[in-house]
């Protein structure tokens, strides 16, 4: 979609008469013209005209000192006349509720940049929305910017929600899963061999007896290699890696996603509350047992070193990551990205699921409480304490799907060898630059050359 701004002499409008706007259209590469609609042409409102830049002048957008810091604005108008109006800060907690407001007079001038400051005082430890507005005197319209910025993360204190039978509830759970035989079964698919690397499709048998399968890289080169274990996000399906390094990767999809939809269907993608009414059964006890017999799968390898193994996803898999080096201690490093999957109670209160309401209303035997003490056995927040070894994060500060607060509320709970690296800018993501930090942290933990 794009989009252009024209300026038109009010003399040359015919009002409330039809008009005709002629736009030419230079197209160096193509058959010219315009792309296909809809087309909409409408009068430019106050957003459309007025930009407001924020900046906290902080690498990553977060604040180290309990006293907060200066936060500026810069405002800029493409209107042909200036605009009268005023500024408004609104600082709100990562739950919406407003904290402080300030107001003051401006004047926009047509192509000029209007740079306001004002300081943050950051009332505890967490992470804060900060919104920028510039109303109009003139005409009932607005503009505004916002952000997140965080505060002294690493101080986040937050309560476990353990039930008293979580700790044999696991232990239950993984000797079912041991009595489940895998049956291994490698199949080659030498069309996705490289020059380091040979392909297959491996499938073999979870809890419950269900069939998952994934993609594994073995090393040509002969030897005790490191293993990476990639797990998915949300409905993704996992795919060979490009990998020249000599490590053995296996791209590993649990039950419902990529290549292990045999027996679990990806359709509806309702991962979330899909039997939801019982610990016993629930998608995601099956999901963390589907990695912990990936790792199975890794240690039952005569060239990989089962000392040196290691983790890694993002959203789901970010959280599954976790899970997985809580629940496993063969792994030696984890590496999640935007876990998804921790603190649950204040997720919900910083994120909004329709489909969690949805589910809540369809039978009058549920209830939120009885939902999130289900919940409670699946939550990182209880599990990440028996991590031991080393932790990798990465956090985007702008993250609406998996908030910052409830990220962090997980990552104070681990006691292991840990570090993050949050991206100002990031939402759902994180930079690319960070996927080249993970790998040369993985290098430089595996022993080898980065």
């Amino acid at each position: 979609m794009g989009q252009a701004a024209y300026v038109l002499p009010s003399h040359l409008i015919r009002w409330n008469e039809e008009n005709v706007l002629a736009v030419r259209v230079f197209d160096g590469n193509g058959a010219g013209g315009m792309y296909e609609g809809p087309y909409e042409l409408k009068n430019a409102s106050l957003p459309d005209v007025v930009a407001i830049e924020l900046d906290t002048g902080l690498r990553n957008g977060i604040f180290y000192d309990s006293s907060g810091g200066p936060i500026s604005a810069v405002l800029t108008s493409v209107a042909t006349e200036p605009i009268q109006g005023f500024t408004c800060w609104v600082f709100e907690t990562d739950e919406g509720k407003e904290i402080a407001t300030e107001r003051s007079t401006l004047e926009l001038t047509p192509a000029e940049k209007h740079r306001i400051e004002t300081e943050f005082r950051p009332p505890s430890p967490g992470f804060f929305r900060v919104k920028c507005l510039f109303e109009s005197t003139q005409h009932e319209a607005k503009a505004e910017s916002s952000m997140v910025v965080g505060c002294r993360p690493e101080e986040i204190e937050t309560e476990q929600t353990r039930q008293p039978d979580f700790d044999q509830f696991w232990k239950g759970t993984l000797e079912k899963l041991a009595e489940v035989e895998p049956e291994f079964k490698l199949t080659p698919n030498p069309e996705g061999n490289t020059e380091t690397h040979e392909l297959f499709q491996v499938e073999m048998h979870s809890l419950g007896g269900i069939r998952v399968r994934g993609w594994y890289q073995r090393p040509k080169a002969e030897g005790n290699h490191p293993a990476l274990l990639r797990v998915p996000g949300y409905t993704q399906a996992m795919l060979p890696f490009e990998m020249n390094e000599p490590i053995a990767v296996f791209s590993f999809n649990i039950r419902a996603h990529g290549n292990s939809q045999q027996d679990v269907s990806g359709w509806p993608a309702d991962y979330r509350v899909r039997d939801l009414d019982d610990k016993e059964g629930y998608f995601y006890q099956g999901a963390y047992c589907d990695c912990v017999r990936a790792v199975d799968f890794l240690v039952s390898r005569e060239e990989v070193d089962v000392r040196r193994i290691g983790v890694t996803g993002g959203s789901q898999g970010g959280g599954m990551s976790l899970a997985t080096a809580a629940l496993d201690q063969r792994i030696s490093l984890c590496a999640p990205d935007i876990p998804f999957l921790c603190n649950w109670e204040r997720y919900f209160k910083t994120t909004y699921w329709p489909d969690m309401d949805k589910w809540v209303d369809a039978k009058p035997n549920r209830s939120r409480e009885k939902m999130l003490r289900t919940l409670s056995y699946f939550d990182n927040l209880n599990l990440v304490n028996r991590i031991k070894c080393p932790v990798l994060l990465g956090v985007g500060l702008q993250d609406e799907v998996c908030s910052p607060v409830s990220i962090f509320a997980v990552y104070n709970k681990i006691s292991a060898p840990k570090e993050y690296h949050v991206y100002r800018d990031a939402g759902h993501w994180v930079k690319e630059s960070h996927q080249a930090l993970r790998r040369a942290w993985l290098m430089r933990h595996f022993g080898l050359p980065q």
